[in-house]
């Protein structure tokens, strides 16, 4: 499978700023880079930084009065696949350092607040058997609702409301994750056929020893999404952090199938 990606942002500043970018398709195993370019309007400093989990890389930018992003790249996957529901839950005890931070609570994701729900609705069920239960439970519990949340909504504003974006799918289903002791992260991504075009927001839990993605919204395949990076919540892997004022002027993304 290979994408072409197109991203086209512009936002204007109030004043001097400094901003975090991070849009760029990782450079990882199960990815391969063909071809990229980022361009960028005249800014004071620019400098790459490792990403959460060393995965992908985030940008450091200062600039004044307007930003202006352009990034291009044609990307192949070669994730392995595997069927999430036949794949075994590690306990935690036997689970890798790297993951444990995946199994605990965090901002957006107050998974301690669900484990009598998690326990009663899918305690007779155990690994990816109970994660896919956890899935289809979401995607039937939730209406996909643009402008129905904003950046302050946590799982549990969502558990209640039952309305969404791609955001809050991610995050209220990494949250059952994690309350049945499955490590889950939420992961930014491109896909093609996402409505609308976007980036988009999907889970990636921790089952028979690797990673897998898990779009709870049924918009994106895990052999077509390209990672751009992971976090505990989406407040680890905003596209653009502005330390200061900042507002939209335009903002494009598009990703589509090309042939080979």
């Amino acid at each position: 499978m290979r994408l072409q990606i197109n991203v086209e942002l512009d936002y204007g500043l109030s004043r001097a700023c400094d901003l975090l970018l991070q849009i760029e398709a990782a450079a990882i195993p199960e990815q391969r880079i063909e071809a990229a370019h980022l361009g960028l309007s005249p800014c004071e400093h620019f400098a790459r930084v490792p990403a959460q989990d060393h995965i992908g890389e985030r940008i450091w930018l200062r600039a004044t009065d307007r930003i202006e992003v352009h990034y291009r790249a044609t990307v192949g996957i070669e994730r392995i696949l595997r069927d999430v529901a036949t794949l075994p839950a590690l306990p935690p005890h036997r689970l890798p350092g790297e993951t444990v931070q995946y199994l605990l609570p965090s901002r957006y994701c107050a998974s301690h607040q669900f484990t009598d729900f998690v326990n009663e609705r899918f305690g007779h069920l155990a690994g990816g058997a109970k994660l896919a239960a956890m899935r289809d439970w979401v995607t039937g519990h939730m209406t996909y609702t643009p402008g129905s949340s904003d950046s302050e909504t946590s799982a549990v504003d969502t558990f209640h409301s039952g309305r969404g974006v791609c955001r809050d799918y991610a995050h209220l289903l990494i949250t059952l994750a994690r309350a049945g002791e499955i490590p889950a992260r939420y992961a930014s991504v491109y896909a093609p056929g996402v409505k609308p075009p976007d980036f988009h927001a999907v889970a990636e839990v921790f089952l028979g020893g690797e990673w897998h993605l898990v779009d709870a919204t049924g918009m994106a395949r895990e052999a077509e999404m390209a990672k751009i990076g992971i976090g505990r919540d989406s407040g680890d892997v905003a596209f653009l952090t502005g330390f200061g004022p900042l507002f939209l002027r335009s903002q494009s993304v598009s990703v589509g199938v090309l042939a080979g």
